[in-house]
């Protein structure tokens, strides 16, 4: 089982798990000769993820999670973060960071941005994790 780098991390690219990572199984999308089609986020190859853990406490946005727990709202970024594997050639280490900071509220607005987390103030349900 690996772990998933969900869309918690998108324009958020914080870096600290890339540094940790034993593998370098952390990756951005970065073709060559064209634009990335895939959000600004980080993804794990999971050929090459070794499942030690280090990357999760890391993730200042909380955004990394083994494969089997990936909350339902984010079931499509499984499969977002396999084309690192399948498409292996277009996927690369990052060299620079955004290292935007992860306030506590900063953290709570964007589970809240993504679904995780319901938005004060609405009548619905919060989605499960």
């Amino acid at each position: 089982m690996a772990f998933v780098i969900t869309r918690l991390c998108r324009d958020c690219i914080d870096g600290a798990c890339v540094d940790v990572c034993p593998t370098n199984c952390i990756l951005e999308h970065r073709p060559e000769g064209r634009a990335s089609e895939l959000p600004r986020q980080l993804f794990i190859n999971p050929d090459d993820c070794i499942d030690c853990n280090a990357c999760i406490p890391e993730c200042p946005w909380e955004a990394i999670y083994p494969e089997d727990d990936v909350p339902a709202v984010f079931d499509s970024d499984v499969a977002l973060n396999a084309l690192s594997a399948q498409r292996n050639g277009e996927f690369h280490v990052p060299v620079e960071r955004l290292r935007r900071v992860a306030t506590p509220e900063a953290v709570v607005e964007n589970q809240r941005r993504w679904g995780l987390l319901p938005i004060p103030g609405l009548v619905s349900e919060p989605r499960r994790p």
